[in-house]
């Protein structure tokens, strides 16, 4: 098996981990056994999610009585027949994700405690679960999104801002379905699967706190708009906090994460008789850096057999930040790859491969990159300059040029970016 057929066969055993078909019926809850059932959700995987639960009380309760609605993003949608599917945008919210929000919020509404609310949840749904607080208009939300993808703030970061600028993030959405049972089915996208991290938390307990978003916001200079940033000097009213009773019947079950991806490729690896390492599921940072830092991991297993000697592959996930400096196209998957590849100027024996799970590698229409010892003289050879194209955060143009871009469409779920390092023998 070729370099890069086998770091896209791990690529595919991470993702079919994370397949909501395999992963979310375990963990759904039977319907009410009096009450009404109410089947709610965001995130690029929420439609799949929701196919899942149909399929499995088709199985277990065919005469079971349900509806809901879930938004996905555009091109994620799945077929259900009593859940309705909406698209929205993302990541920069628009007025399909508004509209849905209130469609969700309108299902929800006069419930007893004898009802159960089921909530599917996974990453994207910040952008696609859009309720903007009290006087934010949808343009300040969208230019509040902007701002964070710009920031270089972590996603954690990020999400402690959304859910103070919200009316369903942090907690909110949970306060909506109270006194009815609450059973939130997660798959997680974040470093430390923290559920208030997962699509800002719109059904669980947020310990952060105005001043913590006032904190970060002064901390990376982020621009927003007049509006946001009154709201968050206001600093009322502040989000649900753990022992608020709205969560006395509620409760937590996760389907997916991005460390049992992980799990399920090293396994793959060791089948090929290549050692997996695993790096760890919360890599965080600058994109570009954890390249460099890739490299030099890969080149002391290539030298010394540290920490394993070739052939090895290197696994991490975790999600990266792409600051933006300049005017190119690139997600953060593509722009590690790139700093990777310069980082190892041709190495003998090493390629790799970043891509997001969820098959879109920020906002571009790939999944993210693939690199080999061959990269960077293919580039010269085509009058591509690496490091001119990092400059300029144009990592897609580069690749696209060198035909090395990963693309796969929508995989229907998302624990977050993948990363492959493959060390082999050098003879």
């Amino acid at each position: 098996m070729r370099d890069f057929e086998f770091l896209e066969m791990l690529f595919r055993t991470a993702v079919k981990a994370a397949d909501p078909l395999v992963c979310t019926p375990p963990v759904t809850p039977d319907p009410a056994p009096t009450g009404r059932t109410i089947v709610i959700g965001a995130g690029k995987a929420s439609a799949m999610m929701a196919q899942a639960v149909e399929r499995r009380w088709a199985g277990t309760h065919p005469r079971a009585d349900y509806s809901g609605v879930v938004v996905t993003r555009y091109g994620y949608a799945a077929p259900c027949d009593r859940i309705a599917i909406r698209e929205a945008a993302h990541p920069t919210p628009d007025q399909a994700g508004v509209d849905a929000c209130n469609e969700i919020l309108a299902a929800v509404s006069d419930l007893t405690p004898e009802d159960l609310v089921v909530c599917l949840i996974s990453g994207g749904g910040s952008a696609l679960l859009t309720a903007p607080a009290t006087g934010l208009s949808l343009a300040d939300k969208q230019a509040v999104n902007q701002a964070l993808l710009a920031s270089g703030a972590t996603i954690n970061e990020m999400n402690c801002i959304r859910r103070h600028l919200s009316r369903v993030k942090g907690g909110r959405l949970a306060a909506a379905c109270a006194p009815a049972r609450l059973v939130t089915i997660l798959i997680s996208d974040v470093p430390g699967d923290e559920p208030q991290a997962i699509a800002s938390g719109p059904t669980v307990p947020d310990p952060s706190t105005f001043e913590d978003a006032r904190r970060l916001v002064s901390a990376y200079d982020m621009a927003l708009p007049a509006n946001a940033l009154q709201i968050l000097h206001a600093g009322e009213p502040e989000t649900p906090k753990p022992g608020d009773p709205i969560f006395a019947n509620s409760e937590v079950r996760m389907a997916a994460t991005p460390r049992l991806s992980l799990l399920a490729a090293a396994e793959a690896a060791r089948r090929a008789g290549v050692t997996p390492v695993i790096l760890g599921d919360a890599l965080e940072g600058e994109s570009r850096e954890l390249g460099t830092v890739l490299a030099g991991i890969a080149q002391s297993a290539a030298r010394h057999g540290d920490p394993a000697p070739p052939p090895a592959v290197l696994l991490s996930g975790g999600e990266t930040t792409v600051t933006l400096t300049g005017p190119g196209r690139g997600g953060p998957n593509a722009e590690t790859a790139l700093g990777l590849a310069l980082a190892l100027q041709g190495a003998p024996g090493i390629a790799a491969l970043c891509a997001d799970t969820d098959g879109i590698d920020g906002s571009e229409d790939n999944a993210g990159a693939r690199i080999d010892a061959t990269t960077l003289a293919r580039a010269q050879a085509l009058g591509l300059d690496g490091a001119a194209a990092l400059r300029d955060n144009d990592a897609y143009g580069f690749f696209s040029a060198l035909g090395d871009l990963v693309t796969t469409g929508p995989t229907g779920t998302n624990v977050n970016d993948f990363r492959a390092v493959l060390v082999q023998p050098v003879r």
